[in-house]
C-alpha cells in the first residue's frame, strides 16, 4: 500500500513539473516575443496573424489522434513523444531567418502541447480514481503558473539583452525554452503509467472505432461542450477586454494587473476546486461554473469602475477554474477504461475549437452589431450548452 502511494506521489510531481516547465517553454517562445520576432524579419500583422493561429489549430489536429493512440500504444510513450518536441522545437527558432519558416515550426512546437493536454489528464485519472479532481487541479495549477511566470522572463531576457541588438535578444529567449525544457525530458522518462499489453502499431479502423465511441456517448459530448463554450468565452475575454479597458480609461499596467488576478485566482483555486469534485456531484459543478462564466462575460462591457471590472474579471476566472477542473474528472468517470486516451483528446480537440472560434465570431458581431453583444454571445452560447448538458448528464430514469 505504501507502495503504491509513493508511486502515485511520484506521478502527480513529474507531471506537474512537465506541465510547468513544457508550458513555460511554450509561452515565453511565443510572448512577448514572437511578435516582435517576425516584425524584425519583416513580416506584417497578416503574417503574424497566421503565424499565431497555427500552434491551437494543432491542438485542434492532433489531440484526439493522440488520445486514440496512448489507449493503443501507451501513454509514456507519447509523453516521451511530446517532451522530445518540447526540446527540439525552441532550436529551430535559432536558425529562421525568414518569417514564413515560423509557420511550420509553430505548428510543430503546437504539437507537443496538443500531445501534453490529453495524455497528462488520462495519465493522472488512471493513477488516481478517488481523488483525481484534486491532482487534475494540481498539474493545471502547475501549468497555469508557468504561463504566468513566461512573458515575465521572456520580456527581462528581451530587455536585458537589448544591447546585443534585436535578433540576438530574441534568439536567447528561444535558447531559455530550449534550456526550460530539458527537465520536460527528464521527468518524462521517470513517469511510471503502467501500460499494459500496448501495441507497436495501431490500425486505421481504430480511430474511426473510437470517433465513433465519442460521438455516441452523449455525456462526453456534451461535457466537451462546456469546455467548448468556456474557451469561446475565454477567447473573448482575453481579445476585446484589453481594448474596452483602454477605452474606458484604463492604462495598459493596470489592464494587465487585471488579467494577472485572473489567472492566479484560476491557478489558486484549481486544486481547491477539484478536491471539491472528487465529493460532490461532478455535474452541478460543472453546470454552475459554465452558468457564472457566461453571466460574467456578458457583464464585462456594462461595468467601468476599477472594482467592478476586478470583481467581473476574477468571478470569471473563478468560474472557469470551478467548471474545468471537473470537465476533466467528470470524463474519466463516464468514459471507458480504454477510451479513456482517446476522450480525453476529444475534450482537448474541441476546447481549441471553442478557444479558436471565440475571438473570430464575437469579432464579426461586434464588427456589425456591437461591443455588449458581442460579448453577450458568450452569454448565449454558455446558457444553450448548459441546458445541453443538463439534458444528456441527467438522463430520464437516473438520479
Amino acid at each position: 500500500m505504501e507502495e503504491v502511494r509513493a508511486k502515485g506521489k511520484n506521478i502527480i510531481f513529474y507531471i506537474s513539473l512537465i506541465g510547468f516547465f513544457g508550458i513555460f517553454a511554450t509561452t515565453i517562445s511565443k510572448n512577448p516575443v514572437l511578435p516582435y520576432f517576425v516584425k524584425s524579419l519583416g513580416a506584417g500583422d497578416q503574417v503574424l496573424g497566421l503565424i499565431s493561429a497555427v500552434s491551437p489549430f494543432a491542438g485542434i489536429i492532433f489531440s484526439f489522434p493522440v488520445g486514440v493512440l496512448s489507449d493503443k500504444i501507451g501513454k509514456r510513450l507519447m509523453l516521451i513523444i511530446a517532451a522530445l518536441i518540447f526540446l527540439s522545437a525552441p532550436l529551430m527558432y535559432l536558425f529562421i531567418t525568414n518569417a514564413w519558416w515560423l509557420i511550420p515550426v509553430r505548428f510543430f512546437h503546437g504539437m507537443a502541447t496538443a500531445i501534453l493536454g490529453p495524455i497528462a489528464s488520462t495519465i493522472i485519472a488512471e493513477a488516481y480514481d478517488n481523488n483525481k479532481g484534486e491532482k487534475l487541479g494540481i498539474y493545471s495549477s502547475a501549468t497555469l503558473i508557468g504561463r504566468t511566470l513566461a512573458p515575465l522572463a521572456g520580456g527581462a531576457i528581451i530587455a536585458f539583452c537589448a544591447a546585443q541588438g534585436e535578433l540576438f535578444s530574441y534568439r536567447a529567449v528561444y535558447f531559455t525554452a530550449f534550456l526550460i525544457s530539458i527537465p520536460v525530458v527528464l521527468c518524462a522518462f521517470l513517469v511510471k503509467t503502467g501500460d499494459t499489453a500496448v501495441k507497436k502499431s495501431i490500425a486505421l479502423n481504430e480511430f474511426f472505432i473510437s470517433f465513433k465511441y465519442i460521438i455516441g456517448n452523449k455525456m462526453i459530448l456534451a461535457t466537451a461542450l462546456v469546455d467548448l463554450s468556456t474557451y469561446f468565452s475565454f477567447g473573448i475575454f482575453e481579445t476585446f477586454a484589453p481594448g474596452y479597458l483602454k477605452t474606458a480609461g484604463y492604462r495598459p499596467e493596470i489592464v494587465g494587473l487585471i488579467f494577472s488576478l485572473q489567472i492566479l485566482s484560476i491557478a489558486l483555486t484549481k486544486p481547491l476546486f477539484g478536491k471539491l469534485a472528487d465529493k460532490i456531484d461532478k455535474r452541478i459543478q460543472i453546470a454552475l461554473g459554465l452558468c457564472i462564466l457566461g453571466f460574467s462575460v456578458a457583464a464585462l462591457p456594462f461595468v467601468t469602475s476599477f472594482a467592478s471590472v476586478l470583481t467581473v474579471s476574477m468571478l470569471f476566472g473563478l468560474a472557469m477554474s470551478f467548471s474545468t477542473v471537473a470537465t476533466s474528472a467528470y470524463v474519466a468517470d463516464v468514459a471507458k477504461k480504454e477510451q479513456l486516451g482517446a476522450s480525453m483528446g476529444a475534450l482537448s480537440s474541441i476546447m481549441d475549437v471553442g478557444h479558436s472560434t471565440g475571438p473570430l465570431i464575437a469579432g464579426t458581431v461586434i464588427t456589425f452589431l456591437s461591443l455588449k453583444a458581442g460579448f453577450f454571445s458568450g452569454f448565449v452560447l454558455a446558457l444553450f450548452v448548459v441546458l445541453l448538458f443538463v439534458y444528456f448528464a441527467y438522463p430520464r430514469g437516473t438520479k
